[in-house]
């Protein structure tokens, strides 16, 4: 049987917020993530040679993973266990009071026979929309886990773009040896050229409101599946497990609610593009600790859809405790954004360490998207060698907007940050120790900054903010000032030396 259920989380933090609009006052109830409930898993278990699997890494095993499965399903449930081995298969379509247990020892390598992953309609509650199967996937399921010490990888190197200046150029001059295809800068590799003219063309086909799947198959390869994609899901646990070479997204668990990540190590490349270890999207009740992270794009990332889909469906991710986790690789440690249209709330980060990030704490929208993201509480981080900013908040990402050009009024397409507390929090050797960039019309509102210490080479960077508050905070910068600020109207910015 999988873990019972722990105890709730009495994680209170009050969040007090002085000389504010009433529109964003101080917090009148602590921030208390609810813990999510775990899975039951009735006791029987079976193992995948059972079913005809052979671990030899040349059979192809996804029909004896799909009879294993089916006859547990048949049983009310249980564990299916992958004995160490090479596994070589398609996709796996996961089953309710199910738990996948990937024993040490044991590799599920899925296949880089791009065909066995077909193009397919999703509909996430009434919101559609085309994308390739993922190796990984459950829709609709209760109790369900993946667990164990094994590997789990996504075969992922034969469907990505990958960036020149992201490599070396002994591995560069391989790739292109290899076969693929050059944009017209030779800049970028491509496994086939119409994987490369698949921007265009599916945004031509969304654009017409295609949602034929045969009319996307062409461009297959451009539409890189997750490794695990789970759409509204219940009561969920994967502990234990490492996933890597993930062809887009690592995991991505999707308006699911009671989810659990224990002790799970993610490894991508760092020239994987959109290799985010983890978008945990629209999700409630959400437990991730333990987790260690190498990647080549964001790594503990929330998210709520993205514009007008993520705003129809309305779902918040909200209820979630992130904690001891560390991220060495990757675009930011902890992300919130850019997709947050459906909001963020209640979320609790504590006791997490980021190692070599690109950014370490990064918030990031842009307009358009619309959401609110609020009552979130970030303690105990620590970070070195981050190559950009250690703290990031950008309102302009991906964007062509100035900075300083308003829009006349806010709209339902207007993102908002709010209520936030950073606290003790250190960071050393960063390129910018913080970076605030809110929106003309929409600023960065009511962020409290208390006992954090930063040294960078350069210094920090508030733009379009109100009532931001410096508590204990040290900012050495190497060069210019510790603190510039423009458009920063009610705050206290008070450093200590």
């Amino acid at each position: 049987m999988i873990l019972p259920r722990p105890p709730r989380l009495l994680l209170g933090v009050l969040l007090a917020f002085t000389g504010l609009d009433a529109c964003f006052a101080t917090l009148t109830a602590p921030v208390v993530p609810v813990a999510p409930a775990t899975p039951v898993i009735p006791t029987h278990r079976t193992s995948l040679t059972d079913f005809g699997g052979v671990p030899d890494g040349e059979t192809l095993n996804t029909a004896a993973f799909a009879r294993a499965l089916a006859a547990l399903a048949e049983k009310g449930g249980g564990t299916l266990v992958v004995p160490p081995g090479v596994w070589l298969t398609g996709p796996i379509e996961l089953r309710s009071h199910i738990n996948l247990h990937v024993e040490a020892g044991a590799l599920i390598q899925f296949s880089r026979d791009t065909t066995l992953y077909p193009v397919r309609g999703f509909d996430a509650r009434g919101e559609k929309s085309i994308d390739t199967q993922s190796p990984l996937s459950g829709e609709k399921l209760e109790d369900i886990a993946i667990t164990g010490a094994g590997v789990i990888d996504g075969g992922g190197d034969v469907w990505r773009l990958i960036k020149k200046p992201k490599t070396t150029e002994p591995f560069w001059k391989a790739l292109v040896a290899s076969g693929g295809v050059l944009n017209p800068k030779g800049t970028e590799w491509w496994p086939s050229q119409a994987a490369m003219d698949g921007a265009a063309a599916t945004a031509a086909l969304e654009a017409g409101g295609s949602l034929d799947p045969a009319a996307y198959e062409p461009y297959r390869l451009y539409l890189r599946p997750r490794l695990l994609r789970l759409l509204d899901c219940r009561r969920v646990l994967i502990e234990g497990v490492t996933f890597r070479n993930a062809p887009n997204w690592t995991l991505h668990p999707w308006l699911c609610e009671d989810l659990t990540l224990r002790d799970v190590k993610i490894f991508n490349d760092r020239w994987a593009q959109n290799s985010d270890a983890m978008d945990i999207d629209s999700c409630r009740r959400v437990h991730v600790t333990g987790c260690i992270i190498d990647t080549g794009d964001d790594g503990l990332c929330i998210k709520s859809g993205k514009d007008a889909s993520g705003r129809r469906l309305g779902v918040p991710t909200e209820d979630v405790l992130i904690e001891n986790c560390t991220v060495y690789e990757g675009h930011g440690g902890f992300t919130i954004g850019s997709e947050m249209s459906g909001g963020v709330r209640n979320v609790l980060v504590r006791n997490c360490t980021f190692i070599g990030t690109a950014i370490g704490l990064r918030f990031k929208t842009v307009r358009g998207r619309g959401g609110v993201v609020e009552n979130i509480h970030i303690t105990g981080i620590r970070m070195t060698g981050i190559e950009n900013a250690a703290i990031d908040f950008n309102f302009f990402y991906a964007s062509n907007g100035k900075p300083t050009e308003a829009t006349p009024e806010p709209t339902v397409e207007t993102p908002t940050f709010r209520h936030i507390l950073i606290e003790d929090v250190v960071s050393r050797g960063s390129a910018t120790p913080l970076v605030m960039r809110g929106l003309p019309e929409m600023p960065l509102r009511a962020i409290t900054l208390r006992d954090v210490s930063l040294s960078a080479a350069r210094g920090a960077d508030l733009l379009n903010c109100d009532g931001i508050v410096f508590e204990r905070v040290r900012i050495r910068a190497a060069q210019g000032e510790p603190v510039t600020s423009q458009a920063v109207t009610r705050s206290t910015l008070t450093l200590v030396p």
